[in-house]
């Protein structure tokens, strides 16, 4: 069977462990990111004709396996691998590489040949065999090569970790550009200026409909090696990667100008204080600050997004991540941003969450620039993000339903409150073109005000009822039931507090409200069972779950009371933890359920057997859906055993004590008891200890013969279920998998979303009627009665109570 994603990740990150001693992660990421490259372009293009990498004969990984243990393994990595490789590709150099020969980070004499001896066994597994691990679209090394730059960056601290930019605000960045809604060809160029290790040239690239042209420069040499080879393993090996500073020296031009772009995107270093250093901004050569003035010599967010701008050619769009200070500071760049905003240039902006970068914890903003229609953009389009994210570890991070969310908004032009507005010019010079998101644009919740009257008279405000509108007009005879008049403006509850749950959900409507909701499912998922258990082997898994995840949330789109972003992110969330791994199996070896052994070799040698497993069809699965009769028997046992030990466990206690059955019982067990038992058996004043000592003994039978019937049924039914997979049918197992695995749990994760509904519903009526239950005379009036009784209580002890 092919490697899963997670089992690549898994073993790709334990090679890190070989190389921690020694650095820090935005050092040792070089060696390990190094090591997956070559073993990708040895197992997909050597001995290959016209492949676009040439693999020199013993250049190659193979090559590489045969100097483990050698005393110069580092040297001769340097010179007769790398080396040859960067001789006989132009695409690479030999700044790309790290020396795998620095005794000061990966050690010297033994240390050095054990550390890359164990990191090259790790590329050497059967199982990363790379050749057959990639589909068009599909690209697991690539993607196995982002999770470690991601790991990398949020291991490096934070003023290294600025080589990646998350793969979620890339994809923001890419979409957002609606690049495939373009007839792109290779002629359409997409430029990074500050490319790093190339994550955001790679989702535009990725989003284009057809293969197109990529441009890059980086500053750092390393990254910039990344960066290329980066570009090959996600099969761009044409790209254009450029080293150097992109203000101070462009690379990418033409003639005396700079080379201009279809597409250009960047996340530049943030507030970059040397920006202008080898530079004279005031004769730019490439005239990119004229007509907009000059950036601060010490805030250089200004200088990367111009520089963009003239990159761009006359219907070009471009989109440039940036802090939030853009937005609103003021002098030289409140200037920038009036002659920007004047020309039209500007066609929205996405504020952010804080703490999404590694290099940064501040919050930042995606500013999207349009070239085409400038003269006649009558505003521009804002987007305040900054809520939607879920905590990861110290950083925080955008979730499916938060991307797909922003660059549905975004790419549509939804106004939505609290959120989204399209502001016009008019109204941003009215404020002296601060572009300050919440000046237009109030995302804070709104605040739960307490009723003065209320506290005082008692009775719920009808403005709180009102509220809950939503809930009304999907059930508009609950409100009806749920409450009655107290006075004008004031509603009180008409059940119970306790028994609001209940009347809700039995209610006529809400009940044809939660049946409408599972039709809906079921409807969805008909469809989608037909669609999953026609997948055949070579299917791409990303357009899967691609058209899987677009169907189900158009489906849920406008229906009441649900959050369809929720839903789909519930499928998300599924495909990570197990769909992904199947189908990428599925697609690399059809539907194959192979049941496997696991053995455990311990420190000796010595081999044990820890059972078995399936990884497309697990146990668990296959014994409910096949075996439910003998699990029905062995859960029938089980209880059996419980209740047996339940009224040992009882018997026991009851007779524990001093004067009890087991008092003269150092230990109650078997030998114990009979023991016991053959001592007084004879005793006529010991009849009832004889009766409670025989009792137990029953118990204890009964207690072990149950547990060993249940062993029996136990091993039993593991074997039986062993034995089923070898003859299960092609269509048992698709049947298993699509209905039993994946679209059962997902139907009861969407029906706990649809459950939620009534929970909040519950929730606010609870809190309604515990905060306006008890008005304030009657408070006074508990408090008087409170206060007479302990009066009293003091009195008749002596004391005097004024």
């Amino acid at each position: 069977m092919a490697i899963r994603k997670s089992e690549l990740y898994s073993s790709l990150w334990a090679s890190c462990d070989e190389l921690r001693g020694g650095m820090d992660a935005s050092q040792y990421k070089d060696y390990v990111l190094v090591l997956l490259f070559i073993k990708y372009i040895s197992d997909k293009y050597a001995g290959q004709p016209y492949a676009p990498l040439v693999i020199p004969e013993d250049a190659g990984f193979d090559a590489m396996v045969a100097l483990k243990g050698k005393a110069e393994i580092g040297d001769d990595i340097n010179k007769t691998i790398i080396a040859p490789l960067v001789a006989a590709n132009q695409q690479l150099s030999q700044s790309d590489f790290p020396d795998f020969n620095d005794q000061a980070k990966l050690g010297s004499g033994k240390e050095l040949v054990e550390r890359l001896t164990n990191l090259i066994a790790i590329f050497e597994k059967p199982g990363l065999n790379f050749a057959r691990n990639r589909a068009d679209d599909d690209d697991i090394l690539g993607d196995a090569y982002e999770y470690l730059m991601c790991h990398f960056a949020s291991e490096s601290g934070k003023s290294k970790g600025q080589f990646y930019t998350p793969a979620e605000v890339s994809r923001i960045k890419a979409q957002v550009l609606e690049i495939d809604k373009e007839d792109t060809s290779p002629d359409t160029t997409v430029c990074d200026p500050t490319c790093g290790s190339g994550s955001l040239l790679l989702k535009v690239a990725a989003q284009a409909r057809t293969p197109v042209t990529l441009y890059g420069q980086e500053k750092d040499a390393a990254t910039s090696g990344l960066a290329r080879m980066n570009m090959i393993l996600h099969g761009n090996p044409t790209a254009t990667i450029w080293q150097g500073n992109t203000i101070a020296d462009p690379k990418l031009i033409k003639g005396d100008h700079l080379k201009q772009f279809d597409f250009v995107i960047a996340n530049p270093p943030f507030s970059d204080k040397r920006w202008s250093t080898g530079l004279d901004a005031a004769k730019d050569p490439f005239g990119r600050f004229e007509g907009f003035g000059i950036p601060p010599a010490k805030q250089g967010d200004y200088a990367y997004l111009l520089h963009i701008v003239r990159t761009l050619k006359s219907s070009g769009r471009g989109s440039c991540i940036l802090p939030h200070g853009v937005l609103f500071r003021g002098n030289a760049e409140a200037e920038i941003r009036k002659n920007l905003i004047q020309r039209g240039l500007l066609k929205g902006i996405i504020g952010l969450p804080a703490n999404l970068f590694y290099g940064t914890g501040i919050p930042a903003c995606i500013v999207v620039v349009d070239k085409r229609g400038a003269g006649s953009r009558e505003g521009i389009f804002l987007v305040d993000a900054s809520k939607g994210f879920i905590k990861d570890g110290p950083k925080n991070r955008l979730r499916e339903r938060d991307i797909h969310k922003i660059v549905d908004v975004f790419t549509r032009r939804l106004e939505v409150p609290g959120y989204s507005r399209f502001v016009r010019n008019e109204e941003i010079a009215g404020h002296d073109y601060n572009l300050n998101l919440p000046r237009y644009i109030d995302s804070s919740e709104a605040e739960d005000l307490q009723d003065i009257e209320a506290h005082l008279r008692g009775g719920i405000p009808e403005r709180d009822i009102d509220a809950l509108e939503a809930y009304w007009q999907v059930c508009p005879k609950l409100r009806e039931v749920l409450f009655q008049p107290l006075r004008p403006g004031y509603l009180e509850l008409a059940v119970p507090p306790a028994e609001l749950k209940a009347t809700i959900t039995a209610h006529p409507q809400f009940a044809g409200f939660l049946a409408g909701m599972a039709e809906h499912f079921a409807a969805w998922r008909q469809q989608a069972a037909a669609q999953l258990i026609s997948l055949e082997p070579g299917c791409h898994p990303k357009a899967v779950i691609r058209e899987l995840s677009e169907g189900l949330l158009a489906r849920y789109q406008g229906q009441p009371l649900i959050d369809a972003y929720a839903v789909y992110q519930l499928l998300l969330d599924q495909w990570a933890e197990t769909m992904q791994d199947d189908v990428y199996a599925i697609s690399a070896d059809g539907w194959r359920a192979e049941a496997y052994r696991l053995l455990e070799t311990d420190k000796k040698g010595k081999t044990k057997d820890k059972g078995w497993t399936c990884d497309l069809v697990p146990k668990e699965l296959l014994v409910r859906q096949l075996f439910a009769g003998d699990l029905e028997m062995i859960e029938a046992l089980r209880a059996q055993l419980e209740e047996a030990s339940r009224r040992l466990a009882e018997l026991e206690e009851e007779h524990s004590g001093d004067e009890g059955a087991f008092s003269e019982l150092d230990k109650i067990n078997k030998a114990a008891v009979n023991a016991r038992i053959k001592e007084i058996r004879k005793d006529p004043d010991a009849t009832e200890e004889l009766t409670v000592l025989r009792e137990w003994l029953e118990l204890s039978d009964e207690e072990a013969a149950t547990k060993k019937a249940l062993k029996a049924a136990e091993a039993d039914l593991d074997d039986q279920a062993f034995g089923r997979y070898d003859n299960l049918t092609e269509a048992e197992v698709r049947e298993l998998v699509v209905e039993g695995k994946w679209l059962t749990t997902l139907e009861q994760a969407v029906a706990s979303e649809v459950e939620r509904v009534s929970q909040a519903l519950t929730g606010r009526l609870k809190q309604l009627g515990e905060r306006y239950g008890e008005a304030l005379p009657a408070i006074s009036e508990r408090v008087e009665e409170l206060e007479a009784r302990v009066a009293g209580h003091l009195e008749r002890m002596g004391f005097a109570w004024n």
